[in-house]
Parts: C-alpha cells; structure tokens; sequence
C-alpha cells in the first residue's frame, strides 16, 4: 500500500513562497504519475498541477501557472511544489496524490493515492 506524507506547509504573507514536499513509501513512487491538489473551506478539492513518472510532463491550474512549479525527485521517492507569489486565494489544504498510471492527470478520481493534507494559508 502506497503511503503519501505532505508536509511544507505553513502561515506565509502575500507575495511569499514556500515548497511542499510529498514523500512516498510502500511503493514504486518512479512509476506513478503524480499530482497536486487543493480544498479551501466551502469548496471543492481542485486541481493544482501534475507531473508525469518521469518527470518530463507537466500541466498546471491556469490560477496558478508561472507561480507553481511542480518537480519530482525519484531517487527519493518525493514530490515537491514550489509555490511563489502567493496570494491570499491560494489559502487551502494542499493535497498530493499518485496514480498507477505514469502519465499526466487533472481529474483527482484518476488518481489512486492520496496525503493526509497540508495547510497553506496566506495573508494579506
């Protein structure tokens, strides 16, 4: 069973950026596809970005392209996301998940596995 642990959350000001890191165990992380997602209060959980196994493929929200970059360490069976030029709106509980499948994903019921959650909050 795959495991999936977020953490690099945190309170940030506006403009700030901080890096998340999702650490896998229990699986064949380098094979997986991999993706980020967020949840604010009230809303549904939405895309972030996602990168293919090897790394080569990505895709991003539209609300967040040039301010997010995703990146994949598979040596270490980690994630990451780099967030910078936060914004208030991008306040939310941010997921990471993996699908068996290696390649590129928007819809979160494609993927498999999923991270107990990190929050990002950012002030004004």
């Amino acid at each position: 069973q795959v495991q999936l642990v977020e953490s690099g959350g945190g309170l940030v000001q506006a403009g700030g950026s901080l890096r998340l890191s999702c650490a896998a165990s229990g699986g064949t992380f380098s094979r997986y596809g991999m993706g980020w997602f967020r949840q604010a209060p009230g809303k549904e959980r939405e895309f972030v970005a996602t990168i293919s196994w090897s790394g080569g493929g990505t895709y991003y929200a539209d609300s967040v392209k040039g301010r997010f970059t995703i990146s994949r360490d598979n040596a270490k069976n980690t994630g990451y996301l780099q967030m910078n030029s936060l914004k208030p709106e991008d306040t939310a509980v941010y997921y990471c998940a993996a699908r068996l499948l290696g390649i590129i994903a928007t819809n979160p019921r494609e993927y498999n596995y999923w991270g107990q959650g990190t929050q990002v909050t950012v002030s004004s």
